[in-house]
């Protein structure tokens, strides 16, 4: 299954690939009716599978059982992984690629941070001597076959993230990430540096990089854009207004018949699909 291929072919198209960052099965059902590539953010990832925030917790096992589940119910669609810093070790690294790619991601993400991690858009991220990333960046794209490897750094000195970004062009890295871009003129100085390598861009909510369109980020070279957390945070608030409208209404449930509150029937309908694609004979991604 040529997952990692498919990637690629997308990403090499004169338009911005959108990966949509999924946080469980539920909301990546949802996802899949609207794009065609999902991002398994860490952010989203450790919010709702141990209720703590993106600063380390996650231990791969979850990691790789979760997207195992993934490829099971959406044969077709592209499975970015944030393997954040490759759960420290550079042979963790490999082992967790090699079983991830066996379960049907189509690329990872690999970091330059040191422990303790941050989330990207995060103040007080602290990264590895650029040589120790790229011997265990190395020792990843060696263990990999056809997956896609995104090669990330977390530099925030305008010098020093640079320098990395050149360094990681230079590597058989198939993709560059420089991570809390601030602005559209760092975007272009990056594609400057990076020359003909494919360049991502990850948006967050609330983050440190601005919030641009898709045409956009196509005019400025971004081959790759990341939604970390839009289903998350839609959760978070949509959860939260419809508990204060419970209370208000006295625990009385909405008529599913006069509004647009999902019920038993549209969740259900939901899930059905992810069954039947259980069952599917085409794998279009699997070309």
């Amino acid at each position: 299954m040529r997952y990692g291929h498919a990637l690629r072919e997308d990403i090499g198209s004169p338009r911005t690939t959108p990966l949509i960052g999924i946080y469980d099965m539920y909301s990546a059902s949802i996802a899949a009716r609207h794009y065609d590539g999902f991002f398994v953010s860490g952010f989203g990832f450790a919010a709702s599978y141990y209720g703590l925030p993106d600063i380390g917790f996650i231990a791969w096992p979850d990691m790789v059982n979760f997207v195992e589940r993934l490829r099971l119910a959406f044969p077709g669609h592209h499975l970015l992984v944030d393997i954040d810093d490759g759960y420290v070790d550079p042979e963790v690294a490999c082992h967790v690629v090699q079983r991830l790619e066996r379960g049907g991601a189509s690329g990872v993400i690999l970091e330059d941070q040191k422990r303790p991690r941050r989330c990207g858009h995060a103040d007080g991220k602290l990264v590895l001597p650029l040589e120790e990333y790229l011997e265990k960046l190395n020792l990843v794209l060696s263990s990999r076959k056809d997956m896609l490897v995104v090669a990330r750094t977390d530099a925030t000195e305008e010098a020093e993230i640079m320098r990395r970004a050149a360094a990681l062009a230079e590597t058989d890295a198939d993709v560059v990430l420089v991570d809390g871009v601030r602005s559209v003129e760092w975007i272009r100085r990056i594609r400057k540096v990076v020359g003909d390598k494919p360049l991502l861009f990850n948006q967050i909510a609330g983050g440190k990089s601005p919030r641009l369109s898709l045409s956009e980020l196509t005019d400025l070279g971004v081959d790759i854009a990341i939604y970390s957390t839009p289903c998350l945070f839609a959760a978070h608030g949509a959860i939260d207004g419809a508990l204060v409208d419970l209370k208000m209404a006295d625990g009385r449930l909405p008529d599913t018949r006069e509004t647009d509150f999902i019920g038993v029937k549209g969740s259900t309908e939901l899930l059905e699909g992810n069954i039947s694609r259980h069952h599917a004979d085409h794998h279009p991604a699997a070309v």
